[in-house]
Formats: C-alpha cells, sequence, structure tokens
C-alpha cells in the first residue's frame, strides 16, 4: 500500500470514527433517529465520503462505507437507553451545521466532541429544585389548592433525590415503581398533616417528573418518519414506564384502601 492510500485510509476512518461518535452523543441523549443520520450524513460528506451508509435504530449504530472507490469500513455500537441531556443535543447540532461550513478541522471536531460529551449538566440540587417546581407547577394546572401544591413541591424534591440516590442501580420497572410508591405515600402523609387538600391533584402534580414525554413523543415521531423498529421500543419504553408509576400509585392505594375500609381519600 502507497504512502497516499495510508493517508487515505487514515483520514477516511477518522471521518467516519468523528460521525459515529456526534451519532453517539445524540442518541444516548435523546435525539431523534433521522436528526442521528442526518448528522452522521453531514459530517461524512463534508470530508468527502461518500459511500457511508448508517442504519441507527434506539439503542444502536451501525456505520459501514466503502466501494470501488473508497476503503471498506464497518463498525457497530450499542448505546444503552438512558435519560435526555438536550444541551449535548442542541451542541453536536450546531457543530455539524459549523462543520458544513468549514470551520472545524478532524482534530478539532474531536476536541469539541470530547468537550460535548463531557459537558456538567444542571446541578443535583438545581434538579431536585426543578423537579420540585415543575411538580407543584402542574398541580396547579390540574386544579390544585396552594396547600397542594406546596405538598407536591416537597414530594417532587424528595422523589427526585430518590432517583439520585438510586443513580442507575436497578431496573427502569422498579425505580418507577418506587417512585410512584413514594409518591402515593407522601401524599398520604400530607392529607393526614393536613397539608394537602386533594391528594388526586398532589399526586397528579408529583408524578410529573416520571412522565417519559420526550421519549413518547420522539417514539411518534419515529413513527411517522418510517422508523418504526426504533419508534416501537421508544413507546414500550414509555409505556413500561407508565405502568411502572401506575402500578406504584395503585399498590399503595390498594393497601390503604383495605387497611381502612373503603375509605378514600
Amino acid at each position: 500500500m502507497s504512502q497516499e492510500e495510508q493517508t487515505i485510509k487514515l483520514d477516511q476512518r477518522d471521518v467516519l470514527d468523528a460521525a459515529m461518535t456526534a451519532g453517539h452523543i445524540l442518541l444516548e441523549n435523546g435525539a431523534e433517529i433521522f436528526r442521528v443520520e442526518e448528522t452522521i450524513d453531514r459530517i461524512c460528506h463534508h470530508f468527502g465520503v461518500q459511500s457511508e451508509n448508517a442504519f441507527v435504530l434506539s439503542n444502536g449504530i451501525f456505520l459501514t462505507s466503502g466501494d470501488e472507490h473508497e476503503k471498506r469500513f464497518a463498525r457497530v455500537e450499542h448505546i444503552p437507553v438512558r435519560g435526555a441531556q438536550l444541551h449535548r443535543v442542541a451542541a453536536v447540532n450546531q457543530l455539524s451545521r459549523e462543520i458544513e461550513e468549514g470551520k472545524y478541522t478532524l482534530p478539532e471536531i474531536r476536541e469539541k466532541l470530547e468537550q460535548i460529551r463531557n459537558a456538567p449538566g444542571a446541578s443535583k440540587r438545581a434538579l431536585v429544585l426543578m423537579s420540585g417546581l415543575g411538580s407543584g407547577c402542574f398541580c396547579l394546572m390540574f386544579g390544585g389548592m396552594w396547600q397542594d401544591c406546596v405538598a407536591a413541591f416537597v414530594i417532587g424534591c424528595l422523589l427526585y433525590l430518590y432517583l439520585l440516590w438510586l443513580n442507575g442501580r436497578c431496573s427502569k420497572i422498579v425505580e418507577n415503581i418506587g417512585g410512584g410508591i413514594i409518591i402515593t405515600v407522601c401524599s398520604l402523609l400530607f392529607i393526614h398533616m393536613p397539608l394537602g387538600m386533594d391528594m388526586s391533584h398532589m399526586i397528579s402534580g408529583s408524578i410529573m417528573p416520571l412522565v417519559p414525554g420526550l421519549a413518547f413523543t420522539n417514539g411518534i415521531r419515529d413513527i411517522a418518519d418510517g422508523d418504526y423498529i426504533s419508534g416501537t421500543v421508544r413507546m414500550i419504553d414509555a409505556v413500561l414506564v407508565f405502568l411502572s408509576v401506575a402500578a406504584g400509585v395503585g399498590c399503595v392505594l390498594s393497601i390503604y384502601h383495605h387497611l381502612t375500609g373503603g375509605v378514600m381519600l
């Protein structure tokens, strides 16, 4: 193999590695399938890799290239379903547009992607506070009194502290069942204190941090775009979360109903 062929092979591989890294960051942080494929295509085509072919699922990327003019390349990455970090998705989107404008070389692109991958999200204190505020505001929107909103705020904060404590150490199903149990138990305690006025409003507001709205929406968008496998997987994942939370809430209410002889609040 001549020096020129070695250089072409190295450059092509670097381009595909950079494109794969960008796709990985997008997919693991909640981006839609079409967005991942489009970003990979943009990066490869800008650097002259025309034979690139990306096949993206909800938890994996298959990237190949090669024809009579370009060297063969194949790579597969498994990407577990995780929570959304939309600031990283937005950063990669912006980077891909700047790449098309010719603002970066390959080494600079790799450096930028590492910066985006390692970019810190919101602090734990801010996440707990936002969970509480979201719960309280949704409780108000659903018709709760100010006492219900205060209770939902506290429950939302406690819920996120529970999620941070688990930190992915158990399955998503167990995690969400536990979240539903915590929400319902706390709502019952606030009713008896009494701080809350309507337990249904407190529960409705407090479960919102657990609702996988982004996954459900992306699932619908993927199905609409013809990515039926990925869309179905995301929809099933969202439905499992809904059912798990409902199971946790229903379990506590059933026990309470049994212990109080049919009295429900």
